[in-house]
């Protein structure tokens, strides 16, 4: 199944079925009138709707109406939990060397992980507001589940049979405020805004055979200001599958239906020592903080500036016959103005 979430009066949105092909979309109010409602019911409700989306697919279901991911808010417009992983080591490993600091070996068999701000998700084309381009605005890209209900200290996979959606993700980052909130020794919080996601959220099955593993197996595309910025596949050089970030969360409490787990940025070593760009000839990256620390290996310092206000950022991740999965984050960065 396909899902989304529209904007109307209320925080939650409402919940609407969207065709395979992202061109058509219904209501289901008989069924469930939020994500989060759906997901706190998904044993008994998600049958009933798996109905209503074979009879949208064939074209026999009243109500439909065109889907513009343009009146959509993220799948879930506020969570419960937002906890984002660091699947991709690789990535982590690049953040190292450019600092010269040694990577510790649990980094390889323990994963890093936050906790988000999940009040206030930013919708798939909405504008990215930030006070100031001091700050270092970057994009990442990312993929993310949510989940059923999860128990405490469950195995990886236990966890992975509690994916119930799947749906891609921008997690916005300010650069420029990290290094002073890491050096406290307390963590993000500052320096991660509100993240948006893709207009669509789908369950595992709509990605077939690419769905293995509990990782995804295609390239997510990030055009940053038109220009194709980054494709690496999300499936390769992922440490930690979803199955162990999942787990990792629920090692010390149990997570409640709606649960969002990210991968951390998608990052591929690409077969050399440090990946390179797409007009190089690689897949590039799913960042601009990765390219200033190559940068910065390579020739001692970053040449690659962070967003600017105007900029823009686009993530999508298509199938083998090039049609869109989850449609797409399409944003622009915007100074904020307190009204």
């Amino acid at each position: 199944m396909k899902l989304a979430s529209l904007k109307n009066d209320s925080r939650d949105g409402q919940l609407v079925l969207v065709s395979r092909d992202l061109s058509r979309c219904v209501p289901v109010p008989d069924v469930a009138l939020t994500m989060q409602q759906l997901l706190d019911n998904w044993a008994l409700l998600a049958p009933k709707l798996q109905q209503h989306y074979q009879a949208l697919n064939s074209g026999s279901l009243s109500g439909e109406m065109p889907f513009n991911p343009a009146q959509c808010e993220s799948p879930l417009p506020r969570a419960y939990q937002w906890a984002d992983g660091s699947a991709y080591v690789n990535h982590v490993e690049l953040v190292r060397k450019a600092r010269n600091a040694e990577m510790p070996p649990s980094f390889w068999t323990d994963p890093l992980m936050y906790q988000g701000g999940s009040d206030d998700f930013i919708g798939p084309m909405d504008h990215i507001e930030v006070v100031s381009e001091d700050y270092g605005i970057d994009f990442e890209g990312e993929v993310a589940v949510i989940t059923d209900d999860v128990a405490m200290h469950c195995s990886a996979s236990d966890a992975a049979s509690k994916i119930r959606l799947i749906m891609l993700v921008n997690d916005v980052s300010l650069r420029g405020l990290i290094p002073n909130e890491l050096a406290k020794g307390f963590g993000f919080f500052q320096s991660k805004p509100s993240s948006s996601f893709s207009p669509v959220a789908v369950t595992p099955d709509e990605l077939g055979d690419k769905w293995q593993d509990g990782r995804v197996h295609l390239p997510l595309v990030s055009t940053y200001n038109g220009k194709v910025f980054g494709k690496p596949n999300a499936g390769i050089d992922m440490t930690f599958n979803f199955g162990q970030l999942i787990a990792h969360a629920a090692k010390t409490r149990h997570l409640g239906a709606g649960a969002v787990i990210g991968s951390g940025t998608v990052s591929n070593k690409q077969g050399t020592e440090h990946g390179s760009a797409v007009d190089e000839g690689g897949v590039g990256y799913s960042c601009i903080a990765e390219i200033r620390m190559i940068e910065t290996i390579r020739d001692g310092k970053p040449t690659t500036p962070f967003m600017r206000f105007g900029d823009t950022i686009k993530m999508e991740m298509l199938d083998e016959q090039g049609q869109s999965i989850f449609g797409a984050i399409d944003q622009q960065v915007v100074q904020y103005n307190a009204k």
